[in-house]
Formats: C-alpha cells, structure tokens, sequence
C-alpha cells in the first residue's frame, strides 16, 4: 500500500486568497478627499501660510471662527449648485430666493413667531424652486434662461413686499440667535448647519441610486431617459430641494443680520455658489462633481476673503479675484476635457 498523501487545506487555501493589504493612513486620507481635490488643498495651505505670514491675527480662533460663520451660507448654495451642474443644469436665482426667504421669515416672525417664520420661508423657497422647475420642464426653457429671469423677479418680489428695506427685528429672540452665535461642541450652529447638509448630500450622491441617477442625467439625458429614469421628475425635485435649501440659508441671513434682508446679505451669492462648484471640479455640461471638492472650494474662497480683508485690500478687488477664479476654474476643465476650444484651429 501506498503512504498516503498529507494535505494542507489550510496552507493551500491562504495562498489561493490573500488576505488584502491594510491600506495606509495616508491612502484612506487621499481616499476620503480624492485625489483630483489635492491640487485644492495644496492651494489653501499655500494661501493659509502666505495671508498668516503677513497677519499673524489670521491664525487666531477667532478669525477661524469668523471664516467659518462666514462661509455657512454660502457653503449651503454651493453644495446644492454643485447637485444642479451635475444633473447639468444651473440655478442662477438661489440669490434672490435666499433674499425673498430672509424677508418672508422675519416678516411671518413679526406676527407669528419664530417656527411659522422657517416654516413660511421654507414654503416659498420651495415654491420658488418648483416655479424654476416648471418653467425648465413644461416651458422647454434652457436653465440659464430661466433661472436668470427668475433671479430680477424673486429679486423686485422681495423689494416689493419690503418696500426695499430690512424687516423685522430677530435680535431678541432666543431661536435666531442660537442660529446665528450659538454652538455645538464648540462648533458654531452655523458650520453645523453646512456641515449636515453637505454629509447628507454626499451620501445622496455617493451611495444612493438617487444621486446615480442624477449623475446619469447629466451625463447623458438622452441614454438616461431610454433607461427609463423620469428626468422631468428628477429636474422638478433638484430645483425644489435648492429652493429649500436656498431658504434656509435666507434663514441664516436673518439669524446673522437681526433682520430680513431683501437684498443685503443675498447679492452675488450665486456667484459665489457657481465659483465654488466649478473650482471644487463640478463639470459645468453635468455628470462631474464631489461635495469634497466644492467644500475645500469653498473653504479657499472663505480664506482668500479673509486675508484680503485683513491685509485691507480694497473690497472692489475681492470681487475681480471671485471672478477670475471662476475664468481659471473653467478654462482648467476646458483643457482636462480635451475639447477644442473657441477661436482655435481644429
């Protein structure tokens, strides 16, 4: 008789499946920020050192807690603008719905309370996306287009109920300065506030067939709508949830200001939102974008205003480097797409 043959199942089974390597620290931190976001964060440590080598007040946490405050409305707009370019659209009126929300809240309060207030100034940031929505889906018309043309109208609506001047007084009530001072583990309310939405949409986005689909839209609508993905539902949900979301900044402006302002406070928000998004690498023709991207956008923007005010750079050029930004952002994403550009040869 033969020996027998001795077998090692265990031996052979851990060569057949290699347990998979642990990846490092410094991999699952590139992991959680992407790699396409590291040229902006690269930026804002070379900004954060050049302003702090001039301003050592920059560094202090008070101005730290001042960027934060500072940037949580516009954090709100960006987050939502950067979900509308993905789906390949654009909502140029989230100025003047956080303006028209920031009186309709102060001006319910009066009368009201508090809780009728957000309430009120929810129902019309939501009625104002659903309006943005319907003039897009059954007008036909191109989002640009309409958005722009709602932006003067929700604009003069708000000046008209206001007569053109702040409303109310929220300074006293316990509620809206919780909003606008209070804090959380340290952490303002109002970063909190950013914080929550930007989580809760880049859960959306990442993990839910919602957010593929959105990407899908915007990426090809015509693949997208013979896949059977209702685009005209999708396109009416996005631009409501932007109006709400664009209220609840509105509800912010009047926390932080006492008052509702029908255009102080709001104007050249959706400049800033859009910026955001396309430096933060949001596609402007849809199907591209992170939340993290457009947050570490935002976070640069926030820290090149603050240095600039602090070194008392003439607030006229803030706006020249806003706008700059916007050009350079584009033109980055013309050339990665490898697309031909205007004026050249082909």
């Amino acid at each position: 008789m033969s020996a027998p043959t001795t077998q090692r199942p265990e031996t052979s089974l851990a060569r057949e499946v290699a347990a998979p390597p642990v990846p490092s620290v410094a991999r699952r931190i590139l992991t959680t920020i992407g790699v396409q976001n590291i040229s902006l964060l690269i930026a804002i440590i070379a900004l954060v050192a050049v302003i702090g080598s001039q301003n050592p007040l920059f560094f202090g946490i008070d101005n730290v807690r001042v960027i934060g405050t500072a940037i949580a409305v516009s954090g709100l707009l960006a987050v939502v603008q950067t979900v509308v370019i993905i789906m390949g659209a654009l909502d140029i009126s989230v100025g003047s719905i956080a303006g028209l929300a920031s009186v309709t809240s102060a001006m319910i309060f009066t009368v009201a309370g508090p809780l009728l207030g957000v309430v009120g100034a929810l129902g019309i940031g939501i009625a104002c996306g659903l309006l943005n929505g319907c003039i897009i889906v059954f007008g036909r018309v191109n989002p640009v287009i309409a958005t722009l043309a709602t932006l003067a109208a929700f604009k003069g609506i708000a000046q008209l109920v206001s007569d053109g001047r702040a409303q109310g007084y929220t300074g006293a009530d316990g509620f809206f300065v919780f909003l606008a001072r209070g804090t959380l583990v340290g952490i303002p309310v109002l970063i909190w506030v950013l914080i929550v939405l930007a989580v809760l949409m880049h859960v959306v986005l990442r993990y839910t067939s919602i957010g593929r689909n959105i990407y899908a839209v915007g990426g090809n609508d015509v693949a997208s709508r013979l896949a059977g993905i209702n685009i005209n539902r999708y396109i009416l949900g996005v631009y409501m949830m932007t109006g709400a979301v664009a209220a609840i900044a509105g509800i912010l402006i009047t926390a932080r200001t006492g008052s509702g302002q029908p255009v102080s406070g709001s104007e050249g928000l959706e400049l800033e939102s859009i910026t955001a998004a396309a430096l933060g690498g949001a596609a402007l023709k849809g199907g591209k974008g992170t939340i993290m991207g457009t947050i570490l956008a935002v976070i640069l923007l926030g820290i090149l205003t603050n240095g600039m005010t602090l070194l008392d750079v003439n607030a006229f050029w803030q706006n020249v480097a806003k706008g700059g930004l916007l050009v350079v952002a584009v033109i980055i994403q013309q050339l990665r797409s490898g697309e031909r550009r205007i004026g050249l040869p082909a």
